[in-house]
């Protein structure tokens, strides 16, 4: 790929096939969780809040990489569809403390093997080293992505 050409064909650039990949990944991953009652853009609150990674509307928003309002329009549906619980926070009485449902619990396994298999039907053909490379790389790119935008990195997910 050659950037200083500037006839060079956008459809083959790094961002735009990221986009589209990133676009069929979410219609594969809504269209399967949809019947677990879950969203694609609900799975790493559900993680993160399984996994102890965040408890408030902030973490989740970093944790998520979301900006604050569309969080807390997230946890509202989510809260409406018996998915989490809030509960006052005892350090802060302005804030809240987001818990997962029994309910939300029980069906999350399922939900990550759904998305666990959709990943593995997307890389049909690749070999494990391929796979594992590709995700190193998409890891690269997206840490050189928000040194690019100042965002503030998200907790740590390991």
């Amino acid at each position: 790929m050659q950037d200083d050409d500037p006839l060079a064909d956008v459809l083959v650039t790094p961002g735009h096939l990221v986009s589209l990949a990133a676009r069929s990944f979410a219609r594969l991953s809504e269209a399967r969780l949809k019947p677990l009652g879950f969203g694609v853009g609900t799975l790493p609150v559900l993680v993160a809040l399984e996994e102890g990674h965040a408890e408030t509307q902030r973490d989740l928003a970093r944790f998520a990489r979301i900006e604050q309002p569309s969080m807390a329009q997230m946890l509202a549906r989510m809260e409406r569809d018996g998915l989490i619980r809030r509960k006052p926070d005892p350090t802060d009485g302005r804030s809240s403390r987001v818990a997962l449902t029994e309910a939300a619990r029980a069906r999350l396994p399922e939900a990550c093997a759904t998305l666990f298999q959709g990943n593995r039907e997307a890389l049909a053909g690749f070999s494990d080293r391929e796979a594992a490379q590709f995700v190193a790389l998409l890891t690269r790119l997206i840490d050189n992505l928000d040194k690019l935008t100042k965002n503030d990195p998200p907790p740590s997910r390991t």
